[in-house]
């Protein structure tokens, strides 16, 4: 299992929120570049970073930075983050992104958002699937976490399964920011339905295509909630592919030492 620290830039400084609301907006530090290179240095591979400027104003704000992290770090960078247009998505890229990731899009303009799968690949485009829990299991939310929309969260991740998407963040927008534990029965009930969905699209169609054979097995981020390193070894027997994590690591929770020794024992 992968892990992903966090960087949430608003202003060009790396904050925190608490369930997604900008008011509880607290600044961990001035310099985004500085804090990615404290995870570089402790073998960190991957970072995720959250251009919440850019979710408030519906299109790319600090991809400057992002230009920053990628050009004086080797972390591969998945950005995310207000992405609405296909230029947004040709700034992302040209400024160093991994990969990008597309919440609110994928609900209000699906067609941009295939269009997008189709033309970058399923490697390079992760489905944000940010979601309010109810009595159904959760409802997407959009518009950086400041809408809520009407769509089922495992029907919306299942429908983009068969569309060819592989990687999906999944953030429990209840638990965000909360260090009260991630949603494992959420993740489970996630990956037990999608791989049944798959299983049963191919005993019902011959002629599957490609795409869909290739996300038979889903990658599930789990994002939302991490408070304890107990909890890291848990959501990869879940079978997370990866887990974004944020507050626990600036509220020293959970130590760069420990997410070191993790990495060089799995």
């Amino acid at each position: 299992m992968r892990i992903i620290p966090a960087i949430d830039i608003i202003d060009g400084k790396c904050v925190r929120l608490t369930k997604g609301d900008y008011n509880t907006k607290k600044i961990y530090n001035e310099n985004p570049l500085e804090v990615a290179k404290e995870f570089e240095a402790a073998g960190i591979e991957y970072l995720h970073v959250v251009d919440l400027d850019g979710a408030k104003a519906s299109q790319i704000i600090n991809y400057k930075l992002l230009e920053q992290i990628a050009s004086k770090t080797s972390l591969k960078i998945d950005f995310g983050g207000g992405l609405k247009s296909d230029k947004d998505l040709e700034i992302a890229f040209n400024s160093g992104a991994n990969q990008v990731t597309g919440g609110s899009i994928a609900v209000k303009n699906s067609e941009i958002f295939e269009s997008w799968i189709e033309k970058y690949g399923s490697d390079k485009i992760i489905l944000g699937a940010d979601f309010y829990p109810d009595a159904s299991g959760g409802k997407i939310a959009t518009n950086g976490w400041q809408e809520e929309s009407t769509l089922e969260l495992i029907p919306f991740i299942s429908d983009y399964q068969q569309k060819g998407i592989q990687y999906v963040i999944c953030t429990d927008i209840s638990k965000d920011g909360m260090l009260q534990g991630p949603s494992f029965d959420m993740y489970q009930q996630i990956l037990n339905s999608t791989e049944m969905s798959v299983q049963v699209q191919s005993r019902t169609n011959n002629n599957l295509s490609t795409a869909l054979k290739e996300t038979s097995n889903l990658k599930l981020i789990a994002s939302g909630g991490i408070s304890t390193f107990d909890e890291l070894p848990k959501l990869a027997t879940l079978g997370c592919e990866g887990v974004i994590i944020g507050k626990a690591i600036y509220e020293n929770r959970i130590s760069l030492k420990q997410l070191e020794k993790f990495i060089l024992n799995n």
